[in-house]
């Protein structure tokens, strides 16, 4: 078992703990790491020495840069340190009321691709290993797909005002301001449902309490997927939610109603407040290191697996 998984392991079972240590994993100044930084932290936390205190920052490091699975340094763009810095105004610009098609289309289609580059990126890849970490052409056409999907269905809501030439007042906060919360989190979890369904096809690796591999188990990967879906859904839907209702309420307070020039930077800056919260919030919300009980298991795996429970890599 790679070390970043032994330590989610040891440390990370808690919903608190494992929150105190995504807020420092989350942290933007580790991007300034380098490869050899990067692969030399990930060695010290593989050489199964006490770490001190100076190698916490070794260990924060390889955390928040390696792949477990494939012990590689993950793309730049898409380590979690990276993910509140670039999707942050993606997700502001994408929850803004514009006023024609095409600029909704355009963010939605950032959002989307940077969304399943991530998902992609920080997958189960233990079924890859013996094959190679290039990608195939089916998991390209199915990404192209997601993105398209998703794209035109984020701007379903300013479609529907502009083709449809809906200007009443009701209507249009339901479509500019309601819709957008449940819009958001089903986007968010189709996107990891696709570009991660092969885990639930050919299965991911578990693990016994002693960190021995079992096997590959599609149960595990059902619910890998399943997991990191729900969390994703939960990050966008509450980041869509909050400053909606919010500016909703604001336009009701009388300075609000005087000055409208007051609701654009209470918009954006709740936006992107409450996805900065969110994020090492949603991350927590089901261990790295997931666990599965021996009768979900397929039957095969269950006369080799060791103990009542086992574990996998659950991705994010």
């Amino acid at each position: 078992m790679d070390p970043n998984l032994l330590y989610w392991k040891a440390e990370g079972q808690s919903f608190l703990r494992r929150l105190k240590i995504w807020v420092n994993l989350l942290n933007p100044t580790l991007l300034l790491s380098s490869d050899p930084e990067i692969q030399k932290a990930h060695s010290l936390l593989g050489s199964g020495e006490k770490l001190n205190e100076k190698d916490e920052a070794a260990l924060t490091i390889s955390l928040s840069s390696v792949h477990p699975d494939s012990g590689a340094a993950l793309p730049l763009i898409f380590r979690p340190p990276a993910f509140l810095p670039i999707s942050g105004p993606l997700v502001v610009a994408s929850l803004l009321p514009h006023s024609t098609v095409k600029p909704a289309l355009f963010w939605q289609f950032l959002l989307q691709s940077y969304s399943a580059g991530f998902n992609y990126a920080n997958r189960n890849s233990s079924s890859e290993q013996h094959q190679g970490y290039n990608i195939s052409l089916k998991q390209l056409l199915l990404i192209t797909g997601t993105v398209s999907y998703t794209t035109c269905a984020g701007a379903l809501p300013q479609i529907f005002i502009n083709r449809l030439g809906l200007r009443s007042s009701a209507v249009q906060t339901f479509f500019r301001s309601i819709l957008p919360i449940p819009l958001s989190a089903t986007l968010a979890f189709f996107n990891v449902l696709t570009v991660r369904s092969e885990e639930s096809e050919t299965g991911i690796q578990v693990f016994d309490h002693n960190g021995n591999p079992v096997g590959m188990s599609k149960a595990a990967g059902e619910k890998a997927v399943w997991e990191t879906a729900l969390s994703r859904a939960a990050l966008f839907g509450m980041t869509a939610a909050v400053p909606n209702l919010l500016v909703l309420l604001m336009k009701r307070v009388r300075p609000f109603q005087r000055n409208s020039l007051l609701v654009a930077p209470l918009r954006h800056i709740s936006t992107a407040l409450v996805l900065g919260l969110m994020i090492p919030v949603s991350f927590s919300l089901f261990p790295q290191l997931g666990t599965i009980k021996r009768e979900q298991l397929e039957e095969e795996l269950q006369a080799a697996a060791i103990g009542r429970h086992l574990f996998y890599h659950r991705g994010l």
